[in-house]
């Protein structure tokens, strides 16, 4: 790298990578994964890797925005400060609420959360982390007093076991997943275990893929307990010196019915013996568990194994909380959730409420605490909340029920949004929308999953007149006349204060200490380097390995074992119901605001989906490709039908990434109903039950255009290419006119069409040229579309010739669908490649097209391809 080279930390999962980025000088970037960064030394996924195609500034909102209009900062601030300062004296400070995210910097939350708390003196600030670490929150505080993680990364890759439970590493962290594949390939005698309902690829590195009947986590982990009870494995010394509730949660964990698990009496023997046979060993845990109606009970659970066994405080071991989003531990660790203060002091606590009120120098502190995302937008829907400020973050998708939040927001007496877009389905339902600056602009700190703190620095000036989040909310709060307090001079600034005030809830008896880091210099600060927290004023700890003393934060120092059971509910559906999991794709983050610029990013799944078990699809008639109507009371959407034994019958799966920007009728979350963990008030996103039904359209059709296309049909989801994009479409309704139809919607102009009719059989076909180049393609069936996708995308502008025939000449190779993002290499390619060279292995497929040699995310895929195309040549 060159010397232009600027260190800074990937914005996506909370593995926290570390990044060399270089602008190109063209106005984008080259990135590389940081080899001296400790999370990653040098790996990066497919989403990091595609970092310098989401750059640009095309789509920007640079301006802020009143209503439809362009305004001045200068009226930006005022009217929300106006807003909120009349709305507070008129209905008292818990009639305004700030929404904000797990993808903010710390220095951003911190001045939030000190504005909202310390200063309007209400706790209604939440985080999106509500809906994917609430409740390892909670269970982390009811164990160990505070919310502390144990686990290091270098645990994963030292322990003799890594269980891996409601975890897709592969897929949601692809940098932990390759760490421990080579570490168990060093080490062979390494054991992993998966344990989820659905076969994911995270299940290829597995020596047992444990697949339990949905929200069954507890029943195992109580029977694991009784067990390492029974085989002599509990440790009665540090049972007695070290815990409470060790009777009562042993008792509890004795009565539980391991049967509902679903688990033949072989594969709970199995497991319990390679826990009981194993001391060092690491449980990883993520949505699968958090996101669940009980999900606080799940991890206590987890942790109470660990406890009991004192598979804690010790290399190789632990139980491990693995963070969806890359700041999620920096919002923990300020208080960013509705229920905690500022460095991990207790709102409940009146002590901890005087001293921060008093660090602060505030004129009051918030005694309660505020709403928790679900309940505070009921709370906007039912009018009590009468000032909403959402910050990078998009709850008209992402919220159960999501229907209703849309509305809610929409009826909301004020409600700003600080965003990259304009254009997001939050943004277009605010009053007030302040440009806010992206990755690659922003300046300050996140922390990651194991505790080690990173900086995130700029490479690139604020465009047009976009502010970084922190300035934006000093600027309201000074217009607020609350300016005493938000006198920051940058978010070196910001971070000496957190740092300072950390230090005093660590005399208070917390965990969360950086105050060794509070008299940092702006250089300092500007060159510093990843951390692991704690570190204290009198110096860097050289074992930052917490519990390693067998005490805790708790009163009596002592952790808590908490008594759980396993809830009851219906384990066998029948249809028309089925029970809905969601999730993440390997390629998307979120609802694609920022991957969905990149054009291979898109290629490996193009448009929303759900997985559907074969005999399931054959009893509902359903195909592969078809579209399916999935409902329930809270609404309904249309997915493509992918038909796979990756699920269970009974049970479908469908990514949560869609928007109403990128597709017609497939938010997720608008079949998820609004039911939450009471400890933790997390929302349970993986038990919805649903019917299907075939979506039956008049026609199907698929589209390129360089232009952005415009859809109104019932079904459409776009996908941005290298040089235009591509639309899936369905409708009911067929067009008076195709090309009226296609015009308007390929926004093609005065371009000169050429067509092709079958009106036999339904098809349409037809490519529109300014000049000598395509500038769109419209392909029409009364089934789904069968083509060459890749063929067409890459003929925008170019000649096109062809074209209309949907695939390449036989001179050509189609590369089929991308199935390595990192190369983008596609399913035609490597299977030709197999047949072609007789490759044996992934390894080979990987030395040949490089496909897998990166993040290594795909190699299950090329596995299976590479199995499957060995099978037909056997069969041959």
């Amino acid at each position: 790298m060159t010397s232009q080279s600027t260190c800074t930390t990937c914005p996506y999962c909370g593995t926290g990578c570390g990044v060399l980025a270089t602008p190109d000088g063209a106005g984008g970037l080259t990135v590389e994964g940081d080899p001296k960064h400790p999370a990653n030394f040098g790996r990066l996924c497919s989403k990091g890797s595609a970092l310098g195609e989401t750059v640009s500034t095309e789509g920007r909102l640079l301006a802020p925005q009143i209503g439809d209009q362009p305004a001045s900062w200068e009226e930006a601030l005022t009217l929300v400060a106006e807003k909120f300062r009349t709305t507070i004296a008129e209905h008292g400070p818990d009639s305004v609420a700030f929404y904000v995210s797990g993808q903010l910097l710390t220095e951003d939350y911190y001045v939030a959360n000190k504005l909202m708390k310390g200063y309007i003196g209400s706790a209604n600030i939440d985080t999106n982390s509500r809906l994917c670490m609430a409740s390892t929150v909670a269970g982390h505080k009811r164990a160990f007093g505070t919310d502390t993680v144990p686990g290091t990364y270098e645990d994963l890759e030292l322990a003799d076991l890594v269980i891996l439970t409601g975890s897709n590493l592969a897929w949601c962290h692809p940098v932990l997943y390759q760490r421990i594949a080579a570490a168990k390939a060093t080490r062979p005698s390494m054991k992993v275990v998966v344990i989820d309902p659905r076969r994911t690829a995270t299940c290829d590195l597995a020596d047992m893929h444990l697949a339990i009947q949905p929200g069954t986590d507890v029943a195992l982990f109580n029977h694991l307990l009784s067990q390492s009870h029974a085989k002599g494995v509990v440790d009665l010394a540090f049972a007695s010196q070290s815990l409470t509730g060790f009777s009562e949660t042993l008792d509890t964990a004795y009565k539980t019915d391991v049967a509902v698990t679903g688990l033949s009496q072989e594969q709970l023997s199995d497991f319990s013996n390679l826990w009981v046979n194993t001391e060092k060993s690491v449980t990883v845990f993520s949505q699968g568990v958090n996101q669940s109606d009980h999900g606080a009970d799940k991890v206590n659970a987890i942790i109470n194994c660990h406890l009991a066994t004192a598979r804690i405080g010790k290399p190789g071991c632990g139980p491990f909380s693995v963070t969806g989003q890359p700041n999620a531990m920096g919002g923990r660790e300020v208080g960013g959730l509705a229920n905690t203060l500022a460095c991990h002091l207790d709102i409940e606590n009146p002590a901890h409420r005087a001293s921060l009120q008093s660090f602060w120098n505030t004129p009051t502190i918030a005694e309660r605490q505020g709403l928790k995302a679900v309940d505070l937008f009921e709370a906007v829907g039912n009018g009590k909340i009468k000032a909403l400020w959402v910050m990078c973050t998009n709850p008209a998708v992402s919220m159960p029920n999501a229907t209703k939040v849309r509305e809610a927001i929409s009826n909301c007496n004020f409600v700003v949004v600080s965003d990259m877009f304009a254009t997001t389905d939050t943004a277009r339902l605010a009053d007030v929308v302040l440009p806010a600056t992206g990755w690659g602009e922003k300046d300050g700190t996140v922390t990651n999953s194991d505790r080690t703190i990173s900086r995130q620095r700029s490479v690139f000036p604020a465009p047009g007149n976009a502010r970084h989040d922190w300035q934006i909310i000093c600027d309201v709060a000074k217009h607020m006349r609350f300016s005493k307090g938000f006198d920051f001079s940058g978010p070196a600034d910001i971070f000496r204060e957190h740092a300072a005030l950390s230090g005093l809830a660590a005399k208070l008896g917390k965990d969360f200490d950086i105050s060794g880091l509070a008299q940092v210099s702006d250089v300092e600060y500007q060159s510093m380097t990843p951390v692991r927290w704690p570190v204290h004023s009198q110096g860097k700890v050289p074992n930052k390995r917490f519990f390693s003393d067998g005490k805790y934060f708790t009163a009596d120092r002592r952790a808590k074992m908490v008594p759980v059971t396993q809830p009851h509910f219906p384990q066998e559906l029948k249809p028309p119901l089925f029970r809905l999991n969601t999730g993440r794709i390997r390629d998307q983050w979120h609802t694609m605001s920022r991957t969905g610029q990149s054009p291979r990013l898109n290629q490996h799944y193009g448009e929303p989906f759900l997985e559907i078990h074969p005999t399931d699809a054959i009893q509902h008639g359903f195909l592969e490709a078809d579209l399916v109507k999935v409902s329930n009371s809270f609404g309904s959407v249309i997915l493509r039908a992918l038909v796979t034994d990756r699920v269970r019958q009974g049970q479908v799966f469908a990514p949560i990434h869609w928007t109403g920007e990128t597709a017609g009728n497939s938010v997720v979350s608008d079949l998820v109903p609004p039911v939450v963990d009471p400890v933790s008030g997390q929302p349970d996103s993986k038990s919805a039950y649903v019917s299907l039904s075939k979506f039956n359209a008049a026609w199907y059709g698929y589209a390129v255009a360089v232009q952005q296309p415009h859809a109104t049909t019932n079904y459409w989801a776009k996908a941005k290419l290298a040089d235009g994009w591509q639309l899936e479409l369905a409708n009911v309704n067929t067009p008076e006119s195709w090309e009226g139809f296609a015009r308007t919607l390929l926004r093609t102009g005065e371009a000169q069409c050429s067509s092709l009719f079958d009106t036999s059989k339904g098809r349409v076909r037809m490519a529109f040229h300014c000049g000598e180049q395509l500038v769109g393609a419209l392909f029409v069936d009364r089934s789904p579309v069968q083509m060459s996708r890749t063929f067409a995308g890459k003929a925008l502008g170019q000649s096109g010739l062809g074209v209309l025939a949907g695939r390449p000449s036989t001179v050509q190779l189609d590369p089929g669908a991308t199935v390595c993002a990192c190369f983008n290499v596609g399913v035609n390619t490597i299977l030709a490649a197999i047949e072609d060279k007789n490759l044996v292995s992934v390894e080979q497929i990987s030395t040949t097209l490089s496909a897998g040699s990166n993040c290594g995310s795909c190699r299950p895929e090329l596995a299976a391809l590479l199995s499957e195309a060995r099978r037909q040549l056997a069969a041959e």
